[in-house]
């Protein structure tokens, strides 16, 4: 399959979406709030919404405004997989995959759906029907796919087990595959690289360790995970940026920045005690715990305005408990600094 590339711009009542990006036989994930204009590019790449610039793939013009090309839905190689995936209740899952083409039990095999195929979605779990949903949009051997929110519909436990298989699925179908998201762990499992949309504009795209390593505003850096704790910034004698609070506490950095600033501290860099440690840690900010949610081996603990990752049996350990005293500690080396306009301290070059 030959390469998807658009530079396209569609026209709505609030803010117009416009995005330029090419994708060879790899996955990409548009991610960023709702309403952000993610689902509106995947319908403008069908030719569901009407959008002004071009789009081609593997090699055809699908839409060239400027030269009046604008082929019709049915004229264009996507397969398109819904938040839902709008299977026929009524047909078996080979009848739903074979209506975009007969005789598919090769995909089927392939698929691990043989032993489903005479089975209604009905009688599936959310984890089958997401790959009977992939299936018939992979049967006519389309040269792009996209995928609107294709984990949104399962619940926590079956959307985590499930990644991990759709992300050697999309690998697997070897073609351009763009994907919608407003979670970053699932466009991070599913993609190789990830865009964050907001308001129809790309603030960032790059590999999910560059967003997480460099996010590109205080934005990106709160999608991906981040604390991000505001104050104002200055230099100190030894060295390190201090940043005040809100509330007085000061936060230690080796960055550089002057003025109002943002620091980013990742949950798994911060450590939690019940008293201030004696430790190499240039940061601590003590509070009360709001809140123990346990994720699988794991604890996310908020404390003050901190969220922690901590292990299940360090929290056991600590004895924490919600409504309890703790100290969130972080290392100046782990804060990374950024400009409340977004801009990089210092400045770096950018990640594409």
């Amino acid at each position: 399959m030959g390469p998807l590339r658009l530079d396209l711009t569609v026209r709505r009542r609030s803010f117009d979406v416009a995005l330029a990006l090419a994708l060879e036989r790899e996955t990409v994930a548009l991610v960023g709030p709702s309403g952000a204009g993610k689902s509106t590019v995947l319908r403008a790449v069908a030719g569901l919404v009407q959008a002004r610039g071009r789009v081609s793939a593997a090699g055809e013009t699908w839409l060239d405004s400027e030269h009046g090309v604008d082929l019709a839905p049915e004229r264009r190689s996507v397969g398109m997989v819904f938040q839902e995936y709008a299977l026929f209740p009524h047909l078996s899952v080979r009848r739903n995959v074979e209506f975009g083409r007969k005789g598919q039990a090769g995909l089927l095999e392939r698929l691990g759906l043989a032993a489903l195929a005479d089975a209604k979605p009905r009688e599936l779990s959310g984890g089958e029907r997401q790959r009977v949903a992939l299936a018939r949009a992979l049967a006519p051997d389309p040269a792009v796919l996209l995928l609107d929110e294709p984990l949104a519909a399962l619940d926590a436990h079956t959307r985590a087990e499930i990644r991990g298989e759709l992300q050697l699925l999309l690998r697997n179908a070897e073609r351009p595959t763009l994907v919608v998201s407003h979670d970053f762990e699932d466009a991070a499992t599913l993609a190789t690289r990830v865009g964050v949309l907001v308001e129809g504009r790309l603030r960032q795209l790059g590999s999910p360790a560059e967003l997480v390593a460099s996010p590109a505003d205080p934005f990106v850096a709160s999608l991906t995970g981040a604390n991000v704790l505001r104050g104002r910034a200055r230099a100190t004698i030894t060295g390190l940026t201090e940043l005040e609070l809100p509330t007085g506490e000061l936060i230690r950095s080796t960055d550089r920045a002057e003025g109002d600033a943002v620091a980013i501290v990742y949950p798994w860099e911060v450590t939690l005690s019940r008293t201030e440690p004696d430790d190499s840690a240039q940061n601590h900010i003590g509070g009360i715990v709001a809140s123990l949610v346990p994720v699988g081996n794991r604890v996310r603990a908020r404390v003050g305005p901190l969220t922690a990752e901590i292990t299940a049996d360090s929290s056991e350990r600590l004895g924490l408990r919600v409504g309890g005293p703790a100290v969130a500690s972080f290392k100046a080396t782990a804060t990374r600094l950024l400009s409340q306009s977004g801009d990089d301290y210092p400045p770096k070059p950018p990640s594409l």
